[in-house]
């Protein structure tokens, strides 16, 4: 069943009207969704966002679903992805209730399913996520009506990708905010690191951060702060300035994608015990002069990005300056008790 070209015409002004008018991502993930749905003339839809860490897809947007159905189980993201490319862009299930490459057969069978059509959503040239379409009749979806689902899902990529850039940049400035608050009001260089090491953290959405800096010898990198990581890891030996990753060490920012594949990385058993897969390591500096590392470890394989780097770096550079403001009125606080003791020594002259 072929929809009229029109229809798909309409849809899309109307898409991208909202596009024009609101930010809230929900509303515009339901209108695509229900856009799917009327265009296509189809049952239901429903809008999975791939969680990584579970290999599962969630649900974020459906309409004409039973809570049984969504509930009867998740999709292993990997081999739906898989099956969507391996079918050219698309997976073009006839027979849902049968057919070996979908799950839930009796589930669906239940909820009245008989087609359904996958398309991937695209981020950046990555399946983030999937739109499903579902007909109540058996179905063989035509070329124009999949090219018509895939824009509606490039859509949905859209819609995530700016939401995920407008709470980036909140983030950005309430933990620029925060951290320049803290390193004005206050000299206490584990106090502002434990906050960077959270808050970093949190920002990159990792397993956990940590900052070591250099002892006086500069051999070795001492633990500072750290969040997310386990006791037992943190205790595991101490971390040598020159095995590991020393190119951070060089003032160069450096990613490990797979830890457990590269062998210069120090510990690498018990990181895979610690379940930390990636890794991205930048320079902490201070006058000048690299002084430590700050550390984003991720539980899963990731590829972090050129503006991943460039605010990693700007983070770095802000606990730099703290340590280089420490530093400083140490030095002064040791030059006034060495001026005053100098005085008292002359206290005839007065």
């Amino acid at each position: 069943m072929s929809t009229n070209k029109t229809d798909y015409f309409s849809t899309f002004c109307k898409i991208s009207k909202a596009f024009g008018t609101t930010l809230n991502k929900q509303e515009l993930l339901n209108l695509i969704v229900q856009s799917a749905i009327d265009t296509m003339d189809a049952k239901a839809a429903s809008l999975f966002l791939a969680d990584e860490k579970e290999n599962v897809f969630v649900p974020v947007a459906q309409k004409g679903l039973s809570q049984n159905y969504l509930h009867a189980g998740p999709s292993q993201a990997k081999k739906v992805v898989e099956g969507i490319f391996k079918g050219g862009g698309y997976l073009s299930i006839r027979d849902a209730t049968s057919d070996p490459r979908v799950e839930n057969h009796e589930a669906k069978k239940a909820e009245g399913i008989a087609s359904i059509l996958d398309v991937p959503i695209m981020v950046k040239n990555k399946a983030i996520g999937v739109l499903a379409l579902y007909t109540a009749t058996p179905r063989d979806f035509a070329e124009d009506e999949i090219d018509f689902l895939s824009a509606l899902a490039d859509q949905g990529g859209i819609a995530f990708e700016n939401a995920r850039l407008v709470n980036r940049m909140r983030m950005n400035t309430e933990f620029f905010h925060d951290l320049s608050v803290s390193i004005n009001s206050t000299l206490d260089i584990k106090k502002i690191m434990h906050i960077m090491s959270a808050d970093v953290a949190e920002i990159f959405g990792v397993k956990g951060a940590s900052i070591r800096l250099l002892d006086e010898n500069k051999e070795r990198l001492e633990l500072v702060s750290s969040y997310g990581l386990s006791e037992a890891y943190l205790g595991k030996g101490p971390v040598s300035a020159e095995k590991g990753i020393p190119e951070a060490l060089k003032n160069r920012p450096i990613i490990v994608s797979d830890v457990a594949a590269d062998e210069g990385v120090q510990y690498r058993e018990e990181k895979r015990v610690e379940g930390i897969v990636s890794i991205l390591s930048i320079p902490i500096n201070a006058r000048d002069e690299v002084v430590g590392v700050m550390r984003l470890y991720s539980d899963v394989k990731r590829e972090f990005t050129d503006d991943d780097i460039m605010l990693a770096v700007a983070i770095a550079h802000q606990g730099g300056l703290a340590i280089q403001n420490a530093s400083m009125y140490l030095t002064l606080q040791e030059d006034k008790e060495n001026l005053e003791a100098e005085i008292w020594t002359h206290k005839s002259w007065f």
